[in-house]
């Protein structure tokens, strides 16, 4: 107990990375002050560049938050009043919001417990005449199976709009667990080792503070292939113009800020280096919670950038654990307590998912950021095996 005592562990820590930067940063944001700027100047434009340069898509817009990002998307997409929009229930509540905001219907499809992802062999009896696309989440960082889910918005004509929030930097990789194979050949060949949020119609990213890739505020991106969606969005982020005073359309107030372009500039170069480290401490959480009975730990697939470090405790004992963990100054959340369609919001509206309904009750998400340590690692893991009583 004196060890728990000494050392607390938070679910995130961001102090590591902002001393890493720290100089780097300091520049950043003098550039933008002096250069007043404040509003779509030179950082975002250069912003933009660069990350469309990183994710390898032509066009990228940088918008106010990832919430802005999936509703943009969605309207630049045509999407709107009495169309319906397939996704998951098992999903920040942005996800379904931003579908009921733009007038659509949200059809929630289960998901797999493997995957914590939506559940591709669901989706195909759940499309209608108003269906108009598909919402895939690839959540916690781990990409959705991208393959089959462009086969059948291909096939029924619909679009598809990639909830990224959480998975920027993450590959969607051939022959993944979670279609276990099942892929077409030509699908499966064009899309291994592509970005997630660049395989549908379009990605929709989050530069939340705690995201992989993260602002020091709100911030979203919206990609895409699609030049005349492209040009939609740009319009939609600025109140419907392209032209100042010549509103085309009803749109927001969702440009990004300058400062925050300036400080994701800076930390785009170092992402791949952080999501690999991301990648080792699920391998080594996994290696030592291995033999914890009443634990399952998420797979490490390939692509996966793990946003978060997700387990399943079992046998209705995960809030006994959280609750363990908390007196052992060790941080730990739940995403998600409740899924989406169970929301007051929603609920009584929808029929039941129970695999989200089961994960709701069972996944406890673990401490993690790229610099956190081997020795608080096993730290972790031994106060987790201690109160299973393992």
């Amino acid at each position: 107990m004196l060890v728990f005592a000494l050392m607390h562990i938070p679910i995130l820590d961001l102090k590591p990375q902002y001393n890493s930067l720290k100089a780097e940063i300091q520049i950043a944001i003098d550039r933008v002050l002096t250069s007043c700027e404040f509003i779509l100047g030179q950082d975002v434009r250069l912003f933009e560049q660069e990350v469309a340069t990183y994710l390898e898509v032509p066009h990228a817009i940088a918008v106010n938050s990832g919430t802005d990002a999936l509703m943009i998307g969605l309207r630049a997409m045509g999407v709107g009043p009495g169309d319906e929009v397939i996704t998951t229930p098992f999903s920040f509540f942005a996800t379904a919001e931003s579908i009921s905001n733009v007038g659509a219907t949200p059809v929630f499809v289960d998901v797999e417990l493997e995957s914590y992802n939506l559940d591709v062999g669901l989706i195909e009896s759940r499309i209608s005449p108003r269906t108009r696309a598909i919402m895939p989440v690839h959540l916690f960082g781990r990409p959705a199976n991208m393959g089959q889910i462009m086969e059948l918005a291909t096939t029924h004509g619909l679009g598809v709009l990639e909830d990224c929030a959480q998975s920027f930097g993450a590959r969607y990789m051939a022959m993944c667990p979670s279609c276990h194979g099942q892929c077409s050949g030509d699908t499966r060949d064009r899309l291994a080792g592509t970005f997630t949020g660049t395989l549908g119609t379009v990605g929709a990213f989050s530069f939340f503070p705690t995201k992989n890739l993260g602002a020091y505020g709100d911030g979203g991106l919206v990609v895409t292939h699609d030049g005349a969606i492209a040009e939609v969005a740009q319009k939609l982020r600025v109140h419907g113009s392209k032209e100042r005073y010549r509103n085309e359309v009803f749109g927001y107030n969702s440009r990004l800020d300058s400062l925050q372009a300036a400080i994701l500039r800076v930390k785009l170069p170092h992402l791949e280096a952080w999501n690999q480290a991301r990648r080792r401490i699920a391998v080594t959480y996994g290696q030592l919670l291995a033999d914890v009975p009443g634990v399952v730990t998420p797979a490490v697939v390939s692509g996966h950038v793990f946003h978060q470090y997700t387990i399943r405790v079992l046998h209705g004992r995960r809030d006994e654990l959280r609750e363990f963990l908390a007196q052992r100054s060790i941080g730990s959340m739940v995403y998600y307590p409740v899924p989406q369609d169970r929301l007051p919001v929603y609920d009584g509206k929808f029929p039941p998912n129970l695999n989200s309904e089961q994960l709701a009750a069972e996944v406890l998400s673990l401490p993690l950021w790229p610099e956190l340590t081997d020795d608080k690692l096993g730290l972790i893991a031994m106060a987790i095996a201690e109160g299973l009583g393992a």
